[in-house]
């Protein structure tokens, strides 16, 4: 078959089959398998495709039909406009994280990427700590329940050359620092989404294929954020900072839980919705009192 008639095929294959970006994604696994750019398909389209070549594309075709996320079967998504790798033990990295560690550039104070030690707490792939490693040149604690996600957060660490800055940590939640203020600054994209939507409201690609255990925050989606606010008390240095993801409605419930002191422990004196460039609440910026 020739490069043309391939890449016709994947494009009515993935489009008949819902795929939103089907064209895009078979240009993509055809690059891929062939190890030919966007410009050497389309110009040295009537060139012949090797058999061996032609069944991978066909058999990679056929798991995208599938709905399986093309990040898993690439191996490799961009994040930060770097190249990390992804499994399907760890969530696939979203421009919403993107807009996180911007907001961290952006908002925090430059002493709490210094004072104390930085967190990547629920890390998955690491690509938080990585990023911030690479930023701030400063070592990242990153912790995780899953030990699969710290191995690759170890070997996403490695392909930055940030191995000796990316520190993995296995624990739930903030279980692992024993009650210390140990942290200037914490920075988390943990399980937010409720048990309805993960149930009912989300995509084939979601569903099916990516961790729940990474994906569900329970009734209202909240029970993780409560848990971690709970402990954040306990493990920030004072006037330490967390930025934290949060979904699209979850904002002012995010914000009373953050205000309400129930640990009889220094309280939050400042406690901030930040909604993304569409303006929707996806970040929590919280600053303990000094």
């Amino acid at each position: 078959m020739r490069l043309v008639d391939l890449l016709h095929l994947g494009e009515t294959e993935l489009s008949g089959a819902g795929v939103p970006e089907g064209k895009l994604e078979a240009r993509l696994l055809l690059e891929y398998c062939t190890g030919k750019s966007r410009t050497e398909i389309y110009l040295g389209g009537n060139a012949k495709v090797d058999e061996m070549v032609e069944n991978n594309y066909l058999r990679l075709l056929a798991r995208r039909i599938k709905r399986e996320p093309l990040a898993y079967i690439l191996r490799e998504q961009e994040f930060w406009s770097l190249p990390f790798y992804v499994t399907p033990d760890v969530l696939i990295p979203r421009p919403e994280t993107e807009f996180l560690l911007d907001r961290v550039f952006a908002l925090a104070e430059s002493k709490n990427f210094r004072k104390g030690h930085i967190l990547d707490l629920c890390c998955g792939s690491g690509i938080i700590a990585t990023v911030i490693a690479k930023e701030k040149c400063r070592p990242v604690f990153a912790s995780d329940l899953c030990l699969k996600a710290l191995e690759l957060t170890k070997v996403n660490a490695g392909r930055h050359h940030l191995e000796r800055l990316v520190i993995p940590v296995l624990g739930d939640l903030l279980a692992p620092f024993k009650e210390k203020p140990l942290f200037s600054l914490i920075v988390s994209n943990p399980p937010y989404v409720s048990s309805f939507d993960l149930a009912n409201s989300l995509m084939p690609e979601v569903v099916g294929y990516e961790p729940h255990l990474a994906l569900d925050g329970g009734h209202r989606g909240l029970e993780c954020i409560k848990e971690i606010r709970d402990g954040l008390p306990m493990v920030l240095c004072p006037g330490g900072e967390c930025f934290i993801e949060i979904g699209a409605d979850q904002g002012e419930a995010v914000k009373k839980i953050f205000l309400d002191n129930t640990t009889r422990r220094p309280g939050f004196q400042q406690v901030d919705i930040l909604v993304d460039y569409a303006g929707r609440d996806r970040v929590v910026h919280a600053r303990l009192a000094k």
